[in-house]
């Protein structure tokens, strides 16, 4: 039986694509398409923006981890002073 589901996810092609896209204009009309085709552009590029200042702010945080000296807390300051 799991072969049958995995064959099915891969048996996804030319036709396959004709038909969804044939059925998604028949539900949406000519007129929609074109805003349904701009609002999934700008929602994949604002994706792809926040994904990438995702990564440059854990490079970022992973950079000053491994470049700065590790700095001693005030109070690890204070208790070595207060014993003398």
């Amino acid at each position: 039986m799991s072969n049958i589901t995995h064959t099915l996810a891969f048996a996804f092609g030319g036709q396959e694509m004709i038909l969804v896209f044939l059925i998604v204009l028949l539900l949406f009309g000519a007129k929609k398409l074109p805003q349904l085709a701009r609002g999934i552009g700008k929602s994949t590029g604002e994706f792809k923006r926040a994904r990438d200042e995702f990564e440059r702010e854990i490079t970022r945080a992973e950079t000053e981890t491994t470049t700065s000296p590790k700095k001693s807390s005030p109070t690890e300051n204070k208790s070595t002073t207060d014993n003398s």
